[in-house]
C-alpha cells in the first residue's frame, strides 16, 4: 500500500532537496518487511540511494536499519547478513537475540527473601488482605522486566559499525541520524543523536529503542532507563520534518489485517479467533498503530505543507505478512521476497503518479527495473558484496558522484 502526499507549497529552487527516511518498528517480522521494501525503493528511484540520504529516523527494529543505512551500509548488504548468505559480511544467528535474560532473572531471585519477609509481615498486620489481589503486589516484584537479553543487539550492531569507514558515534556521521526511545520514568520520547544526546553510542541507542517491554528489559543509559520508542508514536516522522526534510519516505510494517471477503472454509469463527490470544493481541496492537499513523500523517500534512511524503505499508489483506512465522528461517526468506515483490508491484502500478511526484525533487522512476521480473535474492547477487574497507569507500564515493552529476 503506497500513500503519496504531494507538497502543497513549492520548495525553494535555489537549493537541492533534503531527503529523509523514517522507519517504524515491528519486531523481527517488521524488520524483514522493511528490508524488502527498502531494496525495492532503492532500485526504483533514480537519483538517490537509501544509504545516501540526509536524515534518518529509526524506531525500535527500524532503528537497526536506519543506523546501518546512515553508515552507508546498503539494503543488499543487510539482506546478506539477515538472510545468512554465504558472502555475508557478518554471520547472523537469530537465536542470539532470544537468549534468556539470566542477569535479570538472578536480580529478581535475589529479592525473594525480602519479598517473602514483607508478605509475612503484611499477613500478620492485615490478615484480611490475603483474600484480595492486594497480596499479589509484592509478588509482582519478582517478575522479570524482560524475557530475553538485549545486550546481544548492542554487541552485534557495535561489531557491524566498528568496521573501517563506519562509526558508532552519531557526531561522526555525514548524515543526521535520530534513534527514538521512551524514557521509562517520565514516559517521554527521547531522540538520541540530537545535541546533548549525541554522545551515546549508536548501538546503545538502538538497544534502548528496541527494548519492547515484556520481551526485553529496559536499557540503562546515563542513569536513566529506556524502552521501545514505538510506545509514544509509530513513525516519529516529525523528527525528520523538523530537521528540514523536503521529501520524507516512510516505511511502516504494521497494519491491521482486513479479512473481509476472505473465504473462511466453512468455519464460523474468524482466523483471528482461531489464532488464539497471540493473533487477537497482534490485531489489536496493529489497529492502534495504524490509527496513530493516520492521525500523525494528517497532522504533518497541515503543519508541513512544503514537504512531500511517501508512505509504504503492507496491504490490509496481506495474509502472508500477518500470519507468517517470524522465527522460521524459511519464512524469513519468503517474507523478504514477498515484501520486495509487493512493493515493486505497487510502485509500478502507481508509476503515473510517482513520476511527477519524484520530479519535484530531481528524482526519477526506473520503470524498466520495475518491469523486469527478479527476486530479492537475485537483487542481492547483482549488488557487489562487502569486500574490503577501501572497496566500500570507493563505492560510496562513486554513489555520491553519481548523485551529484544527476543533480
Amino acid at each position: 500500500m503506497l500513500k503519496l502526499t504531494p507538497a502543497s507549497v513549492p520548495r525553494p529552487a535555489d537549493r537541492r532537496p533534503i531527503i529523509g527516511l523514517a522507519i517504524a518498528g515491528g519486531g523481527p517480522l517488521g524488520a524483514i518487511y522493511e528490508l524488502g521494501a527498502l531494496q525495492a525503493i532503492d532500485e526504483a528511484i533514480d537519483g538517490v540511494h537509501m544509504h545516501d540520504l540526509d536524515v534518518y529516523v529509526g524506531v525500535s527494529s527500524g532503528s537497526f536499519l536506519t543506523a546501518s543505512l546512515a553508515n552507508r551500509i546498503t539494503a543488499t548488504q543487510m539482506g546478506r547478513i539477515f538472510m545468512s548468505a554465504d558472502d555475508a559480511e557478518f554471520q547472523f544467528q537469530p537465536e542470539m537475540f532470544l537468549r534468556p535474560a539470566l542477569k535479570e532473572y538472578l536480580s529478581r531471585a535475589k529479592a525473594v527473601p525480602s519479598v517473602i519477609f514483607d508478605l509475612i509481615r503484611e499477613a500478620i498486620r492485615h490478615p484480611s488482605r490475603l483474600a484480595h489481589l492486594e497480596s499479589l503486589e509484592g509478588i509482582a516484584r519478582l517478575v522479570p522486566t524482560g524475557l530475553f537479553d538485549n545486550h546481544m543487539i548492542e554487541h552485534f550492531l557495535k561489531g557491524v559499525l566498528s568496521r573501517q569507514g563506519r562509526s558508532n558515534d552519531f557526531r561522526k556521521l555525514t548524515a543526521k541520524l535520530r534513534v527514538v526511545a521512551v524514557e521509562l520514568d517520565s514516559g517521554q520520547a527521547v531522540r538520541f543523536g540530537e545535541p546533548g544526546l549525541d554522545h551515546v553510542p549508536i548501538s546503545s541507542a538502538v538497544q534502548a529503542s528496541a527494548a519492547l517491554p515484556g520481551l526485553y528489559p529496559p536499557v540503562e543509559i546515563d542513569g536513566r532507563f529506556y524502552v521501545d520508542g514505538a510506545l509514544r508514536r509509530t513513525l516519529h516522522a516529525s523528527v525528520a520534518l523538523k530537521e528540514g526534510a523536503d521529501l520524507l519516505i516512510g516505511i511502516n510494517p504494521l497494519v491491521p489485517y482486513d479479512g473481509d471477503g476472505v473465504p473462511r472454509n466453512g468455519h464460523a469463527h474468524s482466523r483471528m479467533v482461531q489464532g488464539g490470544l497471540p493473533a487477537v493481541l497482534s490485531q489489536t496492537f496493529r489497529a492502534l498503530i495504524q490509527s496513530r499513523m493516520q492521525v500523525g500523517m494528517s497532522k504533518y500534512e497541515k503543519e508541513y505543507p512544503a514537504v512531500g511524503m511517501m508512505l509504504v505499508e503492507p496491504n490490509r489483506n496481506d495474509e502472508q505478512m500477518f500470519f507468517t512465522n517470524i522465527f522460521s528461517y524459511a519464512s524469513r526468506n519468503e517474507l523478504v521476497d514477498h515484501a520486495y515483490q509487493t512493493t515493486r508491484k505497487e510502485l509500478l502500478a502507481r508509476a503515473d503518479e510517482l513520476e511527477p511526484f519524484l520530479e519535484t525533487y530531481d528524482l526519477g522512476l526506473n520503470r524498466s527495473v520495475l518491469e523486469t521480473p527478479r527476486s530479492f535474492h537475485e537483487a542481492m547477487r547483482e549488488d557487489a558484496p562487502y569486500l574490503a574497507p577501501v572497496g566500500n569507500d570507493l563505492a560510496r564515493t562513486l554513489d555520491s558522484l553519481e548523485r551529484l552529476l544527476r543533480r
